[in-house]
């Protein structure tokens, strides 16, 4: 993208790179901005203001210092004016979350899934949508706009849906669909964004995570499906094509089970849901839910456990691959497979452990997501704060 001559587009980079330190580092004041930018300190001040007005930051107390003179002012991200909206299209659900720029949870609403018919899928959430977009207008709350997360590969750009093995989805138009079916309701003027459910849950991670945060970040999500978000330099990394982080069709075993994507021997046939369901079971037609699964777990049904610690220990090799490939300051887990708890959990770390004491490395720092299953709503929220506080990378802007 050129940018010579474009005096709004390089106010919008400055403007979001002022929000980007203050969300870094709370509580700087407007000398310390332009120490950390470059800015001179009269447009720092200035675009404060305007964030400020805007609802970005907000002043705080200002704090004693024992200085002669003026005090500085702190400034912090502002929670209570801006909002965004993220949704989690899953295999069974539609979960819509309002966020605020801080990352608190302010409205919530929860359907299943009505048909795996994507035009129908759509329509269910711009409904959905609606309903929340109306809590927030009540609520006097701005919207930067809607993020959405779905299981499978997106092309980013043009928020199509390219392949989601699980749904089953192909070339799937899905960021048109959504706006043509939001007009349809009243619904007009709000950016949307689209991509891979783990890669926003990244997000989640890292848009409203303490400072300092690690980089690399990835984070591993386990359900039906197996995927990885990964930030690395600030950035989500998506590849090429969009379809970075697709590791739950990595190759575990040559020749290994059938997978959904029409390989075989994937990561997911191993690790996912279906994978324990059918070593429980003994058939892939009948997908016992987590809840089930937990259930034969807690009773200590020999078959349900000795499938979960066999998916635990994939899992631990599938880690170890990541860990390799990126050598992450940090790896979180997350998705429904994380309520099975120990039995999974303790499986993956001790197979994880036993490669890092073989090559005396430290292992990362692994934890579980800090918002639970509603990680991906959380994300795809986050999803519009990291596009709109990258303005030359997503080319978006506030009208």
């Amino acid at each position: 993208m050129s940018i010579t001559g474009d005096q709004s587009l390089l106010r919008e980079i400055n403007r979001m790179a002022l929000v980007r330190v203050v969300q870094r580092a709370p509580g700087l004041s407007r000398a310390d901005l332009a120490k950390e930018t470059g800015l001179t300190k009269s447009t720092v001040s200035l675009l404060v203001q305007d964030l400020i007005d805007e609802g970005w930051l907000e002043e705080s107390d200002v704090q004693a210092t024992g200085a002669i003179g003026r005090r500085p002012t702190p400034l912090f991200l502002n929670g209570k004016s801006l909002a965004m909206i993220g949704a989690d299209v899953s295999l069974d659900a539609i979960n819509v979350l309002i966020v605020s720029l801080t990352g608190e949870i302010l409205h919530e609403a929860s359907e299943a899934l009505a048909s795996h018919d994507p035009e129908k899928a759509i329509r269910q959430l711009a409904r959905i949508i609606g309903t929340l977009v109306k809590q927030a207008q009540a609520a006097g709350r701005y919207l930067l706009g809607i993020g959405v997360g779905v299981p499978g590969a997106v092309l980013d750009r043009q928020g199509v849906v390219k392949l989601a093995p699980n749904l089953p989805w192909r070339d799937v138009p899905f960021q048109a669909s959504l706006s043509r079916e939001l007009a349809l309701i009243g619904v007009k003027g709000l950016s949307i964004q689209v991509q891979n459910d783990y890669d926003v849950a990244a997000l989640s991670e890292h848009e409203f995570g303490d400072s300092p945060l690690p980089d690399p970040l990835v984070c591993l999500g386990i359900g039906v499906g197996v995927g990885a978000g990964i930030i690395v330099r600030d950035r989500l990394f998506l590849g090429a094509d969009g379809f970075a982080g697709e590791v739950g069709h990595s190759i575990l075993q040559f020749d290994g089970p059938g997978c959904s994507c029409g390989r075989r021997g994937c990561a997911e046939t191993f690790i996912g849901q279906r994978a324990i369901s059918t070593r429980i079971v003994g058939n892939t037609e009948d997908l016992l839910s987590v809840d089930t699964i937990k259930e034969l777990v807690d009773r200590g049904d020999e078959a349900a456990m000795l499938a979960v610690r066999r998916a635990g220990h994939y899992l631990g090799i599938l880690i170890q691959n990541l860990w390799m490939y990126f050598n992450p300051g940090r790896i979180v887990l997350g998705g429904p497979l994380c309520d099975l708890g120990a039995p999974l959990l303790d499986a993956a770390n001790a197979c994880v452990e036993r490669y890092a004491l073989d090559c005396q490395l430290q292992l990362p720092e692994i934890r579980l997501s800090r918002f639970g299953s509603r990680w991906v709503a959380v994300g795809a929220a986050a999803l519009v704060k990291h596009a709109l506080l990258r303005p030359l990378d997503f080319g978006l802007r506030l009208n």
